[in-house]
């Protein structure tokens, strides 16, 4: 699957930001994108859209769908996770006070070849190898729509199998929204980088706040002198210090999902050649050899490196950018969410037809 390679570069300007700021983000975005952003929010004051984000595992679909909202700054667009549907639901269910509401629309507006009953038993019991039956993901799907104002939505989990791309072509219909223009986002993200996310992602003990020990740190960076081991150290004040440590499973890398990595990619090449509706591309890397000219270098992902001094006793970092090699073996530079983000901005502003 080719992606085409998307330029952010604006040729003459010169100014630099620090993407991790959101004021400087904001300014960024508007540099940018500054005429499709506004135009977006005009559209959206009085339409909507159905947009499908469609990648891998860990591919950042959330966080492109959340960067858009950040950046169009309109409250009229949501992103709708459906594990996140699911799980909301299910908590719910468990909630005496408003289980039966709950039931009561899922009941009416199901439809399916599995008895009502059997497809809440599943919910219920489910298990992170099994698949919800499709038709009872719709009627979550509604049932969390029905809770939020009319709103342009970004999908982020379905079509999840194969069984479900038939579903996809009627989703908006399926859900309510029939005179909204609907497309699929795709995402290209090299299996590095996802392998390398996973292996170095570390999570805060006591608050739960993700970080990533090569590619997203924090101010204070510890220093284990018995094991020779470099550690994050969260912001969190409340957490007192509190060393971040690798989630179970993480050190496995990619290897770990590569069964899903493998269903998400027949997915993915079964969508490409739909008809009929239209397709936004999202690529996650670009060549070393071409960056340059389409990218400017603080839109690239850098990389961090520790090295301990014994004069001083401290940290000393050490920051680069980060080349990894893409799916294609190509020597490349993996890209922070902003300059995506900003691709998807003026690719949905054309589809659009804005």
């Amino acid at each position: 699957m080719k992606f085409p390679l998307f330029k952010t570069k604006i040729e003459g300007v010169n100014k630099k930001f620090n993407l991790a700021d959101p004021l400087q983000r904001q300014e960024y975005f508007q540099l940018k994108a500054g005429e499709e952003i506004k135009k977006i929010a005009k559209f959206l004051e009085k339409n909507t859209f159905v947009a499908y984000l469609i990648g891998k595992k860990n591919s950042g679909k959330g966080t492109y769908a959340k960067l858009f909202m950040e950046a169009v700054g309109s409250p009229n667009v949501a992103h709708l996770s459906i594990g996140d549907v699911v799980r909301n639901v299910h908590q719910l269910l468990e909630d005496s006070s408003r289980k039966k509401e709950i039931l009561d629309f899922l009941r009416e507006i199901y439809r399916g070849f599995l008895p009502f009953e059997e497809a809440i038993e599943a919910l219920l019991s489910r298990s992170t190898t099994k698949l919800l039956p499709t038709e009872l993901i719709l009627a979550l799907t509604k049932w969390q729509i029905n809770q939020m104002e009319k709103k342009a939505i970004f999908i982020d989990g379905f079509p999840r199998d194969l069984d479900q791309i038939s579903y996809s072509l009627y989703f908006r219909d399926l859900i309510g929204y029939r005179e909204d223009p609907d497309f699929f986002v795709f995402i290209k993200v090299p299996e590095s980088v996802i392998d390398e996310r996973m292996k170095y992602r570390v999570v805060c003990p006591v608050c739960g706040t993700p970080r990533n020990l090569k590619l997203l740190i924090t101010r204070e960076i510890g220093y284990d002198r018995g094991k020779k081991e470099f550690y994050l150290i969260c912001e969190n004040k409340d957490c007192r210090g509190a060393k971040m440590v690798a989630k179970e499973g993480d050190t496995l890398g990619i290897e770990a999902i590569r069964n899903r990595l493998e269903v998400d990619d027949k997915v993915m090449k079964q969508l490409l050649e739909l008809k009929g509706i239209g397709q936004v591309f999202l690529r996650n890397s670009v060549p070393v050899t071409l960056a340059k000219d389409y990218v400017d270098d603080y839109e690239i992902t850098p990389e961090y490196l520790f090295e301990w001094d014994k004069v001083k006793e401290k940290v000393r970092i050490i920051e680069k950018p980060w080349q990894i090699k893409d799916d294609e073996g190509v020597l490349s530079y993996s890209l922070l969410p902003a300059p995506i983000t900003v691709s998807l901005i003026k690719q949905t502003a054309k589809i659009l037809g804005l």
